[in-house]
């Protein structure tokens, strides 16, 4: 232990040791995500369906700021959030897409 970290409150500590098994659970779960997105990407790909479902993503906002409500988190945080990962997730279904075309 460091003489700053023997400094700081058992409290403080455990915050953010708690902190960091959630930000690691987070990692854990977008990865997941990913994975199953990207096999979305590779059915749509071959399937020649579009890499976007705006339809789809108007549906999941919703229902994302709904469950950021009961859950007490900033629903405009939680849709902010859901916009960066679907521009990710399009971002890779456009990639499979383009891949898929080359192949064919």
């Amino acid at each position: 232990m460091t003489d700053e970290t023997s400094q700081i409150p058992a409290e403080l500590a455990r915050l953010r040791g708690s902190i960091d098994n959630i930000d690691a659970a987070l990692v854990y779960l977008l990865a997941e995500r990913f994975k199953a997105t990207k096999q979305v990407g590779v059915l749509k790909a071959s399937r020649g369906l579009p890499p976007a479902d705006p339809a789809r993503e108007v549906e999941q906002v919703a229902r994302l700021r709904s469950l950021a409500a009961d859950a007490e988190l900033d629903p405009v945080f939680a849709e902010k959030f859901l916009a960066f990962i679907v521009e990710e997730v399009i971002r890779h279904h456009e990639e499979i897409a383009e891949d898929h075309a080359r192949r064919s």
